[in-house]
Order: C-alpha cells, then structure tokens, then sequence
C-alpha cells in the first residue's frame, strides 16, 4: 500500500498517514507535490488517496495532477478518503469517477469530517475542542475502515448516484465554478505583512513572490489555505476579510 494525498492544513496529510499506518506500519505516503511520487505510483497496486474537498468538488491542482499524469493509473486500486469541514456528499466519488475515467479500479471510499480550513470565514470555525473530537472521531472511522478493507468489506462512503445527487445538490451546482478555475482573489493586507517570504515557500503553486520587496499574490490560487493558516503576521486572506483563526492539523491532534 501506498498513501498519496495533496493537503493544504494537514488533514489530508493526517488521514493518509494515520490510515496506511493502521493497514501496514511499513508503508510509505507521499504528497502528490513531492518529487518521487510519480516513481512510487508506479511501482504500487494499492494506493490510499487522501484529499480536501472544496465547494464538493475537488481542487484544481488535484484535477490537474490526475490528467496530467493520466497514464498512471491503469489498473491502480485506489481506495479514497475525503477530508471536509462540512458535507461533501460525493467527495469520495468525485475523485474516483476522474481516476476511473483513466483506469483505475475504485475499492472504497471513506468521508472524514475534519476541522475546518478555511480560517478567514467566522461562520465555519469550531471550538478547540469540538476540533479535537472531530480528530477523534476520524482516527476511530479510519481504524473501522482498515479492519473493513482487511476483510475485504471496505466502506463506500461517497460513491454511487445517490451521493452524487447530494454533492450536487449540496454544493456544487451553486458553488462548484469556483474551483473551475484558479482563482485570483488572495489578498496581502499591506499594513500586516512584513515581507518574510514564508508564504512564498509554502504555496503549492508558486503563485506568491516577492516583487521590489513587497509580497504579490499571482492568479494561480488553488485556494489550499496554507499560507492563510501559517501566515506569522496574519496578512493574508482569500474568502473573507481577516483572519479569525489558523487552523492547521497540529493544533487537534
């Protein structure tokens, strides 16, 4: 078995770590922008793929990693998990339609209620502890998971029409043209930022610079709240207007 996730605040990550460690404490895990992952791919039958889903549908570097690389995923059994802060209802089968669609054999999938990402929206943020259940919680459906997938039951959580009906009628047909497309909206409060580059080095995309000393967000967003959550200073935001809280992974666990 191999992990491959893509992940913005961690839980992605978490999940596809925590899982393949339940199923075989010697299997490795890889992040879809890691430079080996391609070789890895490869060379396994077994993959665990572990995602966020944004607005029900699936990120945009997500999307263009699958097709891009197409041609990996003949006779792969792939056994998803997707991450969300609210309701997905066919996360799990919106990536598994695309990977089916180039080859590969779908075995499960599995839906993850996770703290919430996105840390400038007031709305969706949760207590500290509230957080910590939810980890909990999840721990304790992918432990149920790994037994099921060992006797060959695994659960399908996310796939088959009638999930799909909810992730469309749930989300997507209403917002699922914002990940159509990267987005251009990622703000950097002059006044807040310091110019130290952190949020340079941790886009997925490369969508940040530094331009005459000041820091310019690019139209390439994949909107991963990773500099968002991890800005030191806080001067940065995409769907609201402040921050209200950085939510990363190690923050629950």
């Amino acid at each position: 078995m191999t992990g491959i996730y893509f992940s913005g605040t961690g839980n992605s990550r978490y999940a596809a770590e925590f899982f393949c460690r339940e199923y075989d404490k010697d299997s490795a895990v890889f992040s879809i922008e890691d430079d080996n992952v391609i070789q890895e791919i490869e060379h396994s039958d077994l993959l665990v793929f572990a995602y966020p889903v944004q607005f029900s549908t699936v990120p945009k570097i997500l999307r263009d990693f699958i097709t891009n690389n197409k041609e990996l995923w003949m006779n792969k059994k792939v056994f998803i998990i997707a991450t969300m802060g609210l309701f997905s209802g066919d996360g799990a089968g919106l990536l598994g339609r695309l990977l089916h669609d180039h080859g590969a054999e779908i075995i499960g999938g599995l839906h993850l209620k996770m703290p919430d990402s996105i840390g400038d929206e007031k709305a969706l943020k949760r207590p500290l502890e509230v957080n910590r259940a939810l980890v909990r919680s999840a721990e304790q459906k992918i432990k149920d998971s790994v037994r099921r997938l060992r006797e060959d039951d695994p659960p399908r959580e996310g796939l088959g029409p009638i999930y799909q009906l909810a992730g469309l009628f749930g989300q997507r047909l209403y917002f699922g043209h914002k990940t159509k497309h990267y987005s251009s909206k990622l703000k950097i409060d002059p006044g807040k930022c310091v110019g130290c580059g952190s949020c340079v080095s941790l886009c997925p995309m490369d969508n940040i610079s530094v331009v005459e000393g000041k820091i310019v967000p690019g139209d390439r967003c994949t909107m991963c709240y990773r500099c968002i959550n991890k800005c030191p200073q806080q001067a940065i935001t995409l769907l609201g207007k402040q921050v209200v809280e950085q939510s990363v992974i190690e923050k629950y666990v």
